[in-house]
């Protein structure tokens, strides 16, 4: 096998398990950055929907109150789970994935009721009233689903109409009824914001990222693996060859050849200069030998 070849798959091997060890370590790494990219974008639209409660309930519920009270009909555009869900299903049009509710185990909108593990989310923040927000994951009917909460207490905006049914205005009693949706207690947890996604869109991410480095390193590896290559045939290689023709014509008696260029003061340029000194001692005793013969 030729020197080349042989440092050319050394080269490879080492280059090959270093992509091997990088990719090891650093697919974790993926994983738990496309899972924080994804609880940030859930944060954002967390954010949002928390802005159309706001303006909701500042902007929007003065100015259909008193249209509501002229119609004597209940208008759920007033209230700021209704209008932030609403919001955010039209988000979900660009964000498929991703789902948003305000999940409560007391809520007046059916819709709103929450499942065993939301209900386990607020339990969370009513034993735990520093607690901000929570992310976990859990298993659903597509797989695994990544989560993120956050409480919702009762404001006294809220009180207004779920203190207790006899307060609440009449016509929102003729749409959702008296059994639910009533004795909230004033700053207490009445319901989670939750967003949820299915793991496979972060663990996708990492993936497509993962896949995106392999291809970088492997062309990382084949341009290092030529210049490489080129350097040792212009360094090692080509010199040794020079040398290994040298010494073959030497050995069968050829002692016109030149004598080999020296450059720079590397190994390989001492050994070409102790060639060339080879070649002109064996030259010169080949001369004196035949001169003794001679006479």
């Amino acid at each position: 096998m030729r020197l080349l070849v042989k440092f050319s798959a050394i080269f490879a091997l080492v280059f090959c398990l270093g992509i091997a060890i990088i990719g090891w370590l650093s697919y974790g790494l993926m994983q738990d950055a496309a899972r924080a990219q994804v609880l940030d974008q859930a944060r954002l639209m967390m954010q949002a929907a928390l802005s159309v409660r706001t303006y909701t309930t500042v902007q929007l519920k003065p100015l259909l109150e008193p249209e509501s009270v002229r119609e004597n009909r209940f208008l759920p555009q007033t209230v700021p789970a209704f209008a932030a869900t609403e919001n955010f299903n039209d988000l979900q049009k660009t964000f498929p994935d991703y789902t948003y509710k305000e999940a409560s185990p007391n809520p007046t909108n059916p819709r709103d009721r929450a499942v065993d593990w939301e209900a386990d989310i607020i339990t969370a923040f009513r034993n735990k009233p520093s607690l901000k927000e929570l992310t976990g994951e859990r298993e659903a009917s597509t797989g695994r689903s990544l989560y993120f909460a956050r409480p919702i207490r009762a404001g006294a905006d809220c009180m207004e109409c779920h203190s207790v049914a006899s307060a609440a205005p009449k016509t929102m009693i003729a749409q959702y009824g008296s059994a639910n949706g009533f004795g909230w207690e004033p700053g207490g947890v009445i319901a989670a914001q939750i967003v949820s996604v299915p793991m496979s869109v972060p663990l996708q991410i990492a993936r497509d990222d993962f896949r995106a480095q392999l291809i970088y390193l492997g062309a990382i590896l084949l341009v290092s693996l030529v210049v490489l290559n080129l350097v040792l045939y212009f360094t090692i290689a080509r010199p040794v060859e020079r040398l290994s023709e040298m010494a073959d014509k030497i050995s069968l008696g050829q002692f016109d050849v030149p004598e080999l260029p020296i450059r720079g003061n590397d190994e390989i340029a001492r050994l070409a200069g102790s060639f060339n000194r080879m070649r002109r001692s064996l030259v010169t005793a080949m001369r004196m030998l035949g001169d003794s013969g001679g006479q």
